[in-house]
């Protein structure tokens, strides 16, 4: 197999170290991003061993340390495919939150959410184009279909990214550049979990399948997209939600 280099950014821990590790089992290089060095990302790195290639720390919630991770990471070697994981969830009444705070909510979600993303996707299908193709991944949510109260902002950066990524597959398919997203439910992480244990017999209730999706479920469905096997099907969205959503 053709060796193939992927940047995931998000990659220490949940969603993203899941998808890391699937994709290094199936033979990707995996350069590995954190939004600042730690213990986390120094294990998934040591965990991955030889397909570790590269661990690279940048706050995306400034858009110009995208442009420098994504820049970094091509110093480095040559990028098949992206994964866009990193992202921030931030409650927020809408109307009850102070004009700073709804502010600084509205800037953190949406340059980490949406306009980071964005700026990795422009660098890197510039890249594409010049090698002949590649692929990103874009992993949104459910709720950037059918909204979510007290979330609107995250709401809305999910509902950005899912947008950008169907009409970016329109008009990158003659370049050889596959666009694809995720849209998963609720997922079995640390920040799912969080202050959630008065609300987990609900949201299992509102799930056909009983129990919320694990990281590893989400994997493989990235690593379904990545592959091969997926090249047709450019600009779809996939939900990974227990049959809870359907749109």
């Amino acid at each position: 197999m053709k060796e193939r280099r992927v940047l995931v950014t998000g990659s220490s821990r949940g969603i993203g170290k899941a998808i890391a590790e699937r994709l290094s089992s199936e033979g990707w290089l995996v350069a590995l991003h954190g939004s600042a060095d730690g213990d986390d990302l120094r294990d998934i790195a040591s965990a991955l061993g030889k397909q570790a290639s590269g661990v690279y720390c940048a706050d995306l919630s400034q858009t110009a340390r995208a442009t420098d991770l994504f820049q970094s990471v091509l110093r480095d070697g040559p990028v098949h495919a992206v994964v866009n994981n990193a992202g921030v969830y931030l409650p927020l009444n809408f109307i009850a939150a102070g004009d700073a705070a709804f502010t600084a909510n509205l800037h953190r979600t949406f340059a980490v959410n949406f306009e980071s993303p964005l700026a990795i996707m422009r660098l890197a299908c510039r890249q594409f184009i010049r090698q002949g193709g590649g692929k990103i991944l874009n992993v949104a949510s459910r709720v950037g279909f059918k909204g979510e109260g007290g979330a609107a902002l995250y709401a809305a950066s999910k509902a950005a990214i899912i947008s950008l990524t169907r009409s970016l597959a329109v008009e990158l398919a003659p370049k050889k550049i596959g666009v694809f997203g995720l849209a998963p439910g609720w997922v079995d992480t640390a920040m799912a979990r969080e202050g959630m244990d008065d609300r987990l017999p609900e949201i299992l209730a509102s799930i056909p399948l009983g129990r919320m999706a694990t990281p590893e479920d989400v994997a493989a469905a990235a690593a379904f997209l990545l592959s091969d096997g997926a090249a047709y099907l450019s600009g779809v969205v996939i939900d990974v939600n227990g049959a809870s959503y359907f749109h």
